[in-house]
C-alpha cells in the first residue's frame, strides 16, 4: 500500500499595503473647493426648479399654517404641467389684482365645478364639502351664490374663512397664476410637518 502525504502549501507573507502618498495642500483645497461648489450647484438646482422656501404672511391659512411658518413648496409639478391641482390642495399663487404679491389658499372649486357658501359651510356641485381643517369658530356666515368655476381657474378660500381675503372677494385664479403646492412646514421647529 503506498502512502500519499497531503500536500500544503503555506499561505504567503501579506504584501504591505501601499501608504497613499501624501497630497499637497493645495490639492486638497482644489477637491475641497470642487466639491463646495458642486454641492451649491445640486442646492441651486433643487430650489429653482423643484422645492423653493416661502415665509407664510398674515392669518388667513390658520390653524394649518400660522404667521411667520416657512415651508417648502413643490413648483416643479406645476410649473410644468406635470402634476394636476387638487381640491384641497394649498397652493401658492400671483394674486390676481396685483400679481407682484403671492398668497396662499386652499383649492376648492375646480374648472366647472359649481361653488357656492351658506350658513359657513361650502357646497360643492350641490354636495357640502367636508372640512375637518376648519374649527367651527374659524367659519364665516358669509354666504357666497352658487357660482361656476370657468375653465382654467380656480375657486380659492383661506382655511380661516372669518379672516380671510380669497375668491370670495376678488374672484378666481388663473391656472398660470399658481406656481406652486404648499408641502413641509421647515420652520419653527415645534411646527416641522407635511402641510395637510
Amino acid at each position: 500500500m503506498s502512502e500519499q502525504a497531503d500536500q500544503l502549501t503555506a499561505p504567503s507573507a501579506p504584501v504591505p499595503a501601499r501608504a497613499a502618498a501624501p497630497s499637497s495642500p493645495l490639492i486638497t483645497a482644489i477637491a475641497w473647493f470642487r466639491d463646495l461648489m458642486l454641492s451649491v450647484l445640486i442646492a441651486l438646482l433643487v430650489i429653482l426648479f423643484l422645492y423653493r422656501p416661502v415665509k407664510v404672511e398674515g392669518t388667513s391659512m390658520m390653524p394649518s399654517l400660522y404667521d411667520q411658518e416657512r415651508l417648502f413648496i413643490n413648483q416643479f409639478s406645476y410649473k410644468f404641467g406635470l402634476g394636476d391641482i387638487k381640491r384641497g390642495d394649498t397652493v401658492v399663487f400671483w394674486y390676481p389684482e396685483d400679481t407682484t404679491k403671492s398668497y396662499i389658499k386652499r383649492v376648492i372649486g375646480l374648472p366647472g365645478d359649481t361653488v357656492a357658501v351658506k350658513d359657513g359651510y361650502v357646497i360643492v356641485n350641490g354636495k357640502k364639502l367636508v372640512e375637518n381643517y376648519i374649527p367651527p369658530d374659524y367659519r364665516d356666515d358669509r354666504p357666497y351664490p352658487p357660482t361656476v368655476v370657468p375653465p382654467n381657474d380656480y375657486f380659492v378660500l383661506g382655511d380661516h374663512r372669518s379672516s380671510s381675503n380669497d375668491s370670495r372677494a376678488w374672484g378666481f385664479v388663473p391656472r398660470n397664476y399658481i406656481y406652486g403646492k404648499a408641502v413641509f412646514v421647515f420652520w419653527p421647529p415645534d411646527h416641522i410637518g407635511s402641510v395637510r
